[in-house]
């Protein structure tokens, strides 16, 4: 241990040194940060008005991010007002004179638009190498006469079609192929061309593995893994043969662990098993980076070979927190600057330590981390190939020049491509840039340079650190209110929750086939009839026997919940309360199975049914929470005067619960009388009655009382319509058809016989949701959004995109992309992870949508039909474009796989196409023009309006659901006025006094 630590401590006193040496290069005239303080030209203005003013900052990039999607001077002007006139942005007086027109049109706006494009333009070529090979190779060559080393990386890998992927691959054969030929032109640099002896490649390029596959999932590991590696192994033979080195990039947490067990496996064949010029990269602000990098220590000494590691400090961290806070994960990333710094600098010392089996690349613009690095390396005398310093392209230039003059070798991550897709690189520059805490802006303010090379401190206790992280994955106290913390979706990046999936569904086939039978007044009871649930993706499966009730058992049961009412209904809401919670900790406990049955019974995906599982958990803990709020009443005293406010239960519930959200909507419409006080009989859809069999084994389980909650399956036609009828039924709930739920909300009006009441009816009857693609629209964002929310669960949702109005300025790129999109979807049964629409429901359903889909072809132009399995109620993924807005297709509700793509001539017209159907449920629109989000939010007529982002997916207390028009009636299920349509508010006023005398508050006597 002194050892050890007398090591560490010459590591430091060496950094000091190195880290001083450096730091004075740094500091030369020359860099972008010296350039702004002289202002010499105003894309560098721009760089420090941000670094000023958060307001501008955020405005600006904002602005930067949608320009390459503007299509005239008009546009850009008109959007660069637009951004940079809002109250939190404060002007410096040049843009202030600049966005100072009246008329995008004009002269001054025209200039506006000019110089503002250059500015951008000129920036984005301080971090992009070119927008062609041509430029590329001429970079490279500055590089290299500067004794630099470089890595090229594509920019927009962004894939979301096969045929972008395929073209990704070809991309980078032919960026091989010519840097490779130029590189036989080039002469030799000992500096960066050879080391200990060994020539190096002259030429590398930086891959990201997920765009060489558009479907990559790591719910399907194996798939994607025999995808990528086809085209990998393409990539690798080829730099072979033309002597370049391969490095594979790191991305998104979600892909790390799939990424690895990819690399790992393929590097391992015989083929590559000897190839040290391939590397991976390793973001040191992951909090389980140190035991990634101990992982790929042991893979190389049994590999025998190494590979480079590249150690980054990371560039998605805004994204990772924002994902992990909105899907109430762990936070993987470090929380704080200062802990990523001290978990980086133990990864280098690892790294490097470990030389021998791994090289090491160390990526970085802090001087410190820098000089750290070369401390360990020459303390060690580390060869030079196993050794070398990196930095971004046009980020850090005089500290790589101090680290060449010092002896070390320096490579240039350099990105190429063009504007379009550099944008979302060149924004986290520029975010990285400014940020207060970049060590770049420090330095260049010329900060005390004992404070900028101290060692990283990190003073919050991992305990702490937890906790801040807990608090941080709940989504801040808006979500906490009453106590109701969100259940989290199962993360399938990690590949203990796929075993744990996987296990589930051998559990679910090991269990398909039994019998299930009604509940009544908490016993299971045989019934004359049954009916068979089948698995639509194979209908010859029975998932379940299921008995159906018959009207003398429903009278039965009404008997039966009308003497369960009279205790149910004076049970303290906070009883009430702990049942629902307990249900919940047991679905909780059963999440992987639920979403096997329903996989199974109505042929959802694992990803479609997990989050399904979390909103019927949510449902539960919200509404006891909100129950619990109502019950404390309200009091509206005066003097001489109480007056209370309370609500009382309404009654019996019937529950008509849907196929399409089997547990959530089944749960909620549910558990919302039960802890209202009310007795509740769930009568499920016929195809997903063993899901509904679910639902009443885990509120037995919970403890609900006998007969306060019935399993009541029977058709519809005959049991349904008559417990509607029913004069002891006061609250009908019922999710479904347009057609059913207004035959319920009819026959519900009608006063029967002996009936003291007016039935309550909420209903929620579907939609016909249009998403708007405006001039502006982020495409790689729009495409993959609508073809999420128009074919996820095969189009099964009440919520799910139908229609897809587009400008007629971007309609044609749109549909392009989009028919691509759709043509690279997998089509299959539900329980394959590499599927991604299963089956329809049942054949009427199939029958249904095949017969839209030829009046589709009658009334527009059929885009693309993906190929669909012949066995199994599969309907292909359809598409057609050149549709009216009056046609049978963008009118009606299909629920299935279909869409519809209409041209609107301006954003007017596209909002009076979405408003022009029978519905109002959920609407989308991707633009980056402020005025047309303003405009969606004050004239979309939807229930539920989504912004940039797809229109599926509802979540508890965050999104409640729900629409108006003939989209249903009622309030939004899972938000705060849900429960008060399952109560009777009720006002006991109580005069107090006596004889004129009454206690007044606050009275001294």
């Amino acid at each position: 241990m002194v050892a050890i630590n007398n090591t560490i401590s010459s590591y430091e006193e060496a950094t000091q040194t190195i880290a001083r040496d450096l730091i004075q290069g740094t500091r030369q005239k020359g860099n972008i940060f010296s350039k702004l303080k002289e202002q010499v030209q105003f894309d560098d203005k721009l760089m420090g008005w941000t670094m000023s003013n958060p307001g501008l900052r955020v405005q600006l990039f904002r602005f930067i991010d949608a320009l390459p999607a503007l299509q005239s001077k008009s546009e850009i002007a008109r959007h660069f007002q637009q951004y940079l006139t809002t109250e939190e942005v404060e002007l410096p007086d040049a843009l202030k004179g600049i966005v100072n027109f009246s008329d995008p049109n004009s002269p001054p706006a025209q200039i506006a638009s000019a110089t503002i494009t250059k500015a951008v333009e000129t920036l984005a070529y301080k971090y992009i190498s070119g927008e062609t090979i041509k430029e590329v190779i001429k970079a490279v060559e500055r590089m290299r006469k500067e004794k630099m080393g470089f890595t090229i990386d594509l920019l927009g890998e962004a894939v979301i079609t096969e045929t972008e992927a395929q073209s990704y691959l070809q991309n980078y054969l032919d960026l091989i192929t010519q840097l490779s030929n130029q590189a036989q032109k080039w002469s030799t640099i000992p500096e960066i061309d050879s080391a200990d002896g060994e020539d190096l490649p002259k030429v590398q390029v930086s891959v990201k593995l997920t765009a060489f596959y558009s479907q990559f999932d790591a719910v399907d590991p194996e798939g994607s893994k025999m995808m990528v590696c086809d085209r990998t192994r393409t990539l690798l033979r080829h730099a072979k043969e033309k002597g370049a080195a391969v490095h594979f990039d790191m991305e998104q947490y979600a892909y790390k662990d799939l990424t690895i067990s990819i690399l790992q496996e393929l590097l391992m064949e015989e083929e590559f098993r000897s190839r040290t010029d391939i590397g991976v990269t390793i973001q040191g602000y992951l909090r389980d980076s140190e035991a990634d990098l101990k992982n790929w220590i042991e893979w190389a000494k049994k590999r025998g070979n190494p590979i480079t590691i590249r150690l980054v400090k990371g560039a998605y961290w805004d994204q990772e927190t924002i994902k992990s806070r909105q899907n109430h994960w762990q936070q993987p990333v470090f929380n704080d600057k200062p802990a990523t710094d001290v978990n980086y600098e133990n990864l280098v010392r690892l790294l490097l330590e470990n030389h021998q089996y791994l090289y090491g690349a160390i990526a970085s613009h802090n001087v410190r981390t820098q000089a750290s690095a070369i401390a360990i390396a020459e303390t060690l005398q580390i060869p030079k190939r196993r050794f070398e310093c990196q930095i971004l392209y046009g980020m850090g230039e005089n500290l790589a020049k101090a680290i060449v003059k010092r002896g070390h070798r320096v490579r240039v991550y350099a990105p190429y491509g063009k504007l379009l897709p550099g944008m979302a690189y060149l924004i986290r520059r520029l975010l990285e840039n400014t940020a207060n805490s970049s060590f770049l802006r420090q330095n260049s303010e010329e900060k005390p340079i004992e404070e900028l090379i101290a060692p990283p401190a990190h003073h919050l206790k991992e305990e702490d650190n937890q906790v801040s992280r807990i608090k941080g994955d709940l989504g801040g106290s808006n979500l906490n209110k009453g106590g109701f913390n969100p259940a989290p979706d199962t993360d399938y990046g990690r590949e203990s929750n796929l075993v744990k999936a996987r296990q589930a569904l051998t559990i679910v086939n090991n269990q398909l086939g039994k019998t299930y039978l009604p509940l009544i007044n908490g016993e299971y009871v045989e019934t004359d009839e049954y009916i068979h649930s089948v698995n639509p993706s194979t209908p010859s499966q029975i998932v379940g026997k299921i008995g159906l009730i018959s009207l003398s058992q429903a009278d039965q049961a009404m008997e039966t919940a009308k003497e369960a009412f009279k205790t149910w209904s004076k049970t303290s809401a906070t009883q009430r309360a702990e049942i629902l919670r307990r249900a919940a900790d047991i679905m909780e406990q059963k999440r992987h199975e639920l979403t096997a049955w329903m996989c199974f019974e109505v042929g959802k995906i694992l990803k479609e049914g997990d989050p399904e599982v979390s909103e019927a958990i949510d449902f539960c803990r919200y509404y006891a929470s909100e129950m619990e709020r109502l019950e404390q009443g309200y009091n509206y005293d005066v003097a001489g005067e109480n007056d209370r406010y309370f609500y009382q239960p309404k009654g019996i519930a019937l529950i008509i619960s849907p196929w399409n959200f089997p547990f959530a909507i089944a749960t909620g419409m549910t558990v919302a009388a039960l802890v209202a006080g009310n007795c509740a009989l769930l009568k499920p859809a016929a195809t997903s009655t063993v899901i509904g069999a679910k639902i009443a084994e885990i509120l037995t389980e919970a403890g609900i009382p006998k007969g306060v909650f019935q399993y009541i399956p029977g058709k519809g036609s005959v049991v349904g319509d008559y417990l509607v009828k029913h004069p002891d039924i006061h609250l009908i709930a019922f999710t479904g058809s347009r057609e059913v739920g207004c035959k319920i909300y009819a026959d519900a009006a009608i006063l029967q016989p002996k009936q003291k009441h007016l039935k309550k009816v909420i209903a929620e009857m579907g939609g016909k949701n249009a998403i708007i693609i405006d001039e502006s629209a982020d495409l790689d964002q729009g495409v993959a959004g609508v073809v999420q929310s128009a074919f996820g669960f095969s189009g099964q949702k009440c919520s799910a995109c139908s229609r897809v109005i587009v400008l007629n300025t971007v309609y044609d790129a749109f549909v392009e992309r989009l028919t691509e999109a759709v043509k690279s979807l997998n089509v299959g049964d539900a329980k394959n992870p590499s599927t991604k629409i299963g089956p329809v429901i049942d054949a009427s359903a199939q029958a249904r949508i095949l017969q839209y889909i030829e009046k589709g072809k009658e009334q527009g132009t059929l885009a693309i039909q993906v190929e669909a399995p012949e066995q199994g109620y599969f309907v292909p993924p359809t598409v057609f474009t050149d549709v009216t807005e009056d046609a049978v297709i963008a009118q009606e509700e299909i629920f299935g796989p279909v869409l519809a793509v209409i041209k609107a001539n301006s954003f007017d017209h596209a909002l009076a196409i979405a408003n022009g159907t029978d519905y109002a449920l959920t609407g989308g629109l991707y633009s980056r023009t402020p005025a047309h989000i303003d405009r969606a939010y004050k004239e979309f007529e939807v229930g539920n309006l989504y912004i940039n982002r797809g229109i599926t997916g509802a979540i508890v207390a965050r999104q409640p659901f729900g629409g108006f028009k003939l989209s249903g009636v009622g309030s939004k299920a899972g938000g705060p006025d849900y429960l008060l349509q399952f109560l009777e508010p009720r006002v006991v006023t109580e005069n107090i006094q006596r004889q004129g005398f009454a206690p007044i508050e606050g009275a001294d006597n």
